[in-house]
């Protein structure tokens, strides 16, 4: 029996749900995949799976056995990609998403770099303001902003933004500046609704309070709540980076500075691993290089 077939075959049938759906994945007859689970049940001397009539599941001993397969087949995959030159090559496509804005403003000059110092590699980006599942939708890389649920996937931390509550020089000059967060009410308020579902705004770390806003101006975007701030209209809260130049500029001020929620970490998430493929680890290395060292996020 070719063990390593096997195990193969015995992963495909737990992630499967059944011998069929099993078989048709692995190109093998289902009565095939029969005899190779029997095969190395016989081999191992424990009964591995359970059978019914409308469901395949794992024993205690095959719970165990699992985790050694997938750590032993993953091993050997790394070991053929290493053999084939994989990691020192990057090749293929490689897909990263990110947030909409952030995206264009901080990924999308790493892409070019990456394109200009890789050549056989081809880049997708998936631009979007919706956390995208990297597995289901073929996501190689993430870029993320805000604190990871627990989950398999590697991460590296990059840096951190903060929300801010900021206007023109012009509109605080016309009405004032807001002292405290309930000052707000009385403030001509530009909600982007792109990235805010509720008009609560949360403020303090310690010492937690929140102001309910009511904007007269909501914008689906967030470049059009910028550009309505930067035009002196009223006032509106983003996250730091989408408004670093024009903060540096003079556009746009912050205020209420003293009263911001704790910062928001940024990662490169990725979900191969130690066994990423040359253009992952590649691409993974220069966005955790060019984002360090880039300001807007220290």
């Amino acid at each position: 029996m070719d063990r390593w077939q096997a195990m193969r075959v015995f992963v495909k049938v737990v992630e499967t749900g059944g011998f069929a759906a099993a078989a048709r994945h692995l190109h093998m007859s289902p009565p095939a995949v029969t005899r190779t689970i029997s095969s190395l049940e016989d081999t191992i001397g424990v009964r591995l799976l359970t059978r019914t009539t409308r469901a395949v599941k794992t024993t205690e001993a095959g719970d165990r056995y699992l985790d050694d397969c997938r750590r032993i087949l993953a091993d050997i995959a790394e070991a053929e990609a290493s053999a084939a030159g994989l990691h020192g090559n990057p090749t293929g496509t490689l897909t990263v998403t990110g947030p909409a804005l952030f995206g264009q403003m901080h990924i999308l000059p790493i892409l070019l770099e990456y394109l200009d110092q890789y050549p056989l590699v081809t880049l997708q980006s998936v631009f979007v303001d919706r956390i995208v599942n990297l597995v289901d939708e073929g996501i190689d890389v993430a870029i993320r902003i805000g604190n990871l649920p627990d989950s398999g996937l590697s991460a590296i931390r990059v840096g951190s933004i903060r929300r801010v509550v900021c206007g023109a020089p012009s509109y605080f000059e016309k009405y004032g500046v807001p002292e405290v967060p309930s000052d707000l009410v009385n403030h001509r308020i530009i909600a982007p609704t792109a990235a805010w579902a509720s008009f609560e705004w949360q403020f303090g770390q310690k010492n937690r309070t929140s102001v309910t806003v009511r904007p007269r101006l909501q914008c689906n975007t967030n470049d059009a709540a910028i550009a309505a701030a930067e035009q002196g209209w009223g006032i509106t809260r983003i996250l730091s980076y989408q408004i670093a130049p024009a903060l540096q500029e003079g556009r746009l001020q912050t205020v209420l500075s003293e009263y911001e929620e704790h910062a928001m970490p940024v990662h490169v998430v990725h979900a191969e691993g130690r066994r990423a493929s040359a253009k992952v680890r590649s691409f993974v290395d220069l966005a955790v290089d060019r984002l360090r060292s880039n300001r807007v996020f220290n």
